[in-house]
């Protein structure tokens, strides 16, 4: 089917285009920008005025919590909730039951994004057999089954050892490794960030030094062994500058933010609300906006939602013992437009964090309306005032603070391939 999307406001930070601009689609992809190619008739035309033409989000953190955990969401409704989102490339973590250590997972979770016909759904292979930190996985193998990269998520290494002959395995065959950089010895039974609120309310703190150390641990082994590596959920102030220094030096490592880490400090503890228990814990105002200068600096180059939906119990608890995380990854983008209203970052910037620098992050052909692409893009009215109901929500999951909160902009539609896949009633 040919489309033509005519009078929107084209924005597009891979091409530094801004402009009222036709866009072209024909056979699932995006054939001219402006003028329309030769021969291009009979199609169906979107008349897109007053609203941006923005390349589809992608996303490095959704958990879909298929299988195994389907009582806090499934493929079909997280990914609902994602292209409601305006998310159309989404990463997926490897901790579903069973662990994503055998093909067959890998295929069961790509099997059934296809039949849900939602985002583009690429899942992360585990590091070690059951996430245990022990045995390598067969990491080509999870590759060959579509992997995009591996990792071991926030679960711990056996040992240091271990840790190299994975990054060294990898490294022989050209594999991408996601760290979650995390000292457990100096993590464990922490559920906030280490400071003046998590003693004033009694809450065992995690320090800074849980994620700076490890990750110095992690850049060694990267330089050692040459692996190319990707630093996921950054949270301190001195990690950005870590980051800073070894790509200075020439280590091929990308690095991502939760929106939360940006929008977000600890003093939200105040309020005693499980709601913001996530990890890594929401850290201190400088450590904030240091990570907001990592983005303006190129240093951090995704920002992600780090969905994690929970059923309503999970979050029904003292602080310290809920289950952390938070379900956003429908409102990703009028949220991270509060960064601009707060005037740290332009829009610019904020969409290529979201889109082209995600996907460069892991190598993928998305995030982008670049003549020859996949057509995946979204409609969206910067100007659209709405509120989050919790009734209406897409997500299965229970927990997010954002409940009942207005926004403004808002997904209109969603396109995959040129299909519309999400229209916003």
């Amino acid at each position: 089917m040919k489309l033509r999307i005519q009078n929107g406001r084209l924005i597009d930070p891979s091409q530094d285009i801004d402009a009222i601009a036709e866009l072209f689609i024909d056979n699932q992809k995006i054939v001219a920008i402006g003028d329309a190619p030769e021969g291009f008739d009979d199609v169906e035309i979107v008349d897109a005025a007053g609203l941006w033409v923005l390349p589809g989000l992608v996303d490095l953190a959704v958990a879909l919590r298929e299988p195994g955990m389907t009582q806090k969401g499934s493929i079909a409704t997280e990914g609902r909730a994602a292209v409601s989102g305006g998310v159309t490339t989404l990463v997926c973590p490897p901790n579903t039951r069973p662990i994503v250590d055998t093909p067959a997972v890998a295929a069961l979770i790509q099997d059934k994004a296809d039949e849900a016909g939602m985002a583009n759904v690429f899942p992360l292979g585990a590091l070690t057999q059951g996430l245990e930190g022990a045995q390598l996985s067969n990491m080509v193998s999870l590759t060959d089954a579509g992997c995009i990269a591996l990792s071991n998520h926030r679960h711990p290494m056996a040992s240091t050892k271990v840790l190299s002959r994975a990054l060294e395995y990898a490294a022989t065959h050209d594999l991408l490794v996601v760290f979650h950089p995390d000292e457990p010895s100096l993590s464990e039974g922490g559920c906030a960030h280490e400071g003046l609120m998590s003693t004033m309310h009694g809450l065992a703190g995690i320090p800074e030094e849980a994620e700076t150390i490890a990750l110095m641990r992690d850049l060694l082994l990267v330089e050692k062994t040459g692996v190319r590596a990707h630093f996921a959920r950054l949270s301190c102030a001195k990690s950005v500058e870590m980051i800073a220094d070894a790509k200075a030096s020439g280590l091929d490592v990308t690095a991502d933010v939760a929106l939360h880490n940006l929008l977000l400090n600890d003093q939200v503890l105040s309020r005693f609300d499980g709601h913001y228990h996530v990890l890594p814990p929401l850290r201190s105002e400088d450590d904030r906006l240091t990570l907001i200068e990592g983005i303006k600096a190129g240093v951090i180059t995704a920002i992600c939602s780090d969905h994690q939906p929970h059923e309503k119990m999970a979050k029904i608890a003292p602080f310290a013992a809920t289950d952390p995380g938070m379900a956003n990854v429908e409102i990703l983008l009028p949220l991270a437009m509060q960064l601009m209203d707060e005037g740290d970052l332009d829009f610019s910037t904020v969409l290529q964090a979201l889109t082209s620098g995600p996907a460069a992050c892991f190598g993928l052909e998305a995030g982008s309306l670049a003549v020859g692409s996949f057509a995946d893009f979204i409609l969206f009215d910067s100007t659209a005032r709405w509120t989050w109901d919790y009734d209406k929500r897409k997500t299965k999951g229970h927990n997010s603070p954002y409940f009942g909160d207005e926004f403004v902009g808002r997904v209109m539609s969603t396109y995959i391939s040129g299909q519309r896949v999400y229209q916003t009633v």
